[in-house]
Formats: structure tokens, C-alpha cells, sequence
């Protein structure tokens, strides 16, 4: 099985792995907010101790190599994340999912992001389509998989519950690159 980098660079991230430590700061800076979690499968935390509990886990998953493995970015020379990213392996493919911190969105940090994580997971052998999706309500988070080069296939119909938008799951856009 593939492993993703403990760390990676780009041009104005870096990007590592969560520390429980960092709770206080997720939780301010992007965790708590409504708008960041619009179109996620997770409402805005209420408080820090369940962003405590999600980066313990996020810990684990990595010390075990499995499941959705996430990294905090943070600006290059800074410590304090601005937003996330992570993969989930499967049988030859990975997919994608993404958070930023309300203040840093329409800047390109998440194009770069994800263009890094896109472009290293396909020069994996073992690694043959990157994907990701976005509710058809989030034209921009569309936009940023466009810009990491990956196509627009098509609409997941009722595919993802949005808590913050109701219970009844919503239709989705995918995008993917394939070697």
C-alpha cells in the first residue's frame, strides 16, 4: 500500500501532521466557523474539545497507515493552520477532501494544495485515478479541482448529506485524473 508523505511544501504551504496541540487553533481559526462547514459532511464545532477527540483520531489513522489521512497547512514560516487537507486510499485510487479558513479563501492555497497532493499521488505506480467532489451548490470548490487539473465527470445524484444544508443528501459533481 501506498503512503502518503508525512509532509509536503508547496510554493506558500506546508503542510504535517496534526498534533492534539493544535486543537485550540484549528478550532478558531477554521473549525467553529459555519461558512467553512456549509458543504461539508460536519457542522462547525460548538467547542474545542470534540476538534481535540477528531486530531487524536487523525493521529491514530496515521500511526496505522489507514483510512482518511489529513494534514494541517499552515503558511510557510508560520505554525498556526489555516485549513486542511487529506486523502483516502483505496485499491488504486485516492480521493480528496479540503477545508480553509474563511479569510484565506479565493487566494489559490487550496488549488496549491491540492495540485501537489493530484500530482503525487499519480506519479504513485500503484495509484491510477485522483478524485474528489463538491455539492453542486459550491461552484468555487469546483473550481479549485478544475484548477488542479482534474475533469468534470459528471453529478453524483443524492450522494452527500450536508448537516448544515438538512438531512436529505444532496447531489454532488465529481472531478478526477487518471493516468
Amino acid at each position: 500500500m501506498v503512503r502518503p508523505p508525512a509532509t509536503f511544501a508547496t510554493a506558500r504551504l506546508t503542510a504535517r501532521l496534526p498534533q492534539v496541540a493544535d486543537a485550540p487553533a484549528v478550532f478558531e481559526n477554521y473549525a467553529s466557523d459555519p461558512e467553512v462547514t456549509r458543504y461539508l459532511s460536519w457542522r462547525a464545532y460548538e467547542r474545542v474539545e470534540p476538534v481535540t477527540m477528531f486530531l487524536r483520531e487523525s493521529i491514530a489513522r496515521w500511526e496505522k497507515s489507514e483510512g482518511h489521512l489529513m494534514w494541517l497547512l499552515c503558511l510557510k514560516g508560520t505554525a498556526a493552520p489555516i485549513g486542511s487537507i487529506g486523502v483516502t486510499l483505496e485499491a488504486g485510487k485516492v480521493m480528496f477532501g479540503y477545508a480553509f479558513a474563511k479569510k484565506f479563501w479565493g487566494h489559490g492555497f487550496a488549488t496549491e494544495a491540492l495540485t501537489f497532493l493530484v500530482d503525487w499521488s499519480l506519479a504513485q505506480p500503484s495509484l491510477f485515478r485522483a478524485w474528489a467532489y463538491c455539492d453542486v451548490g459550491n461552484p468555487a470548490s469546483a473550481r479549485v479541482m478544475e484548477k488542479a487539473g482534474m475533469v468534470r465527470e459528471g453529478v453524483l445524484r443524492r450522494w452527500h448529506v450536508c448537516p448544515t444544508l438538512g438531512p436529505e443528501a444532496r447531489d454532488c459533481v465529481v472531478f478526477a485524473r487518471v493516468k
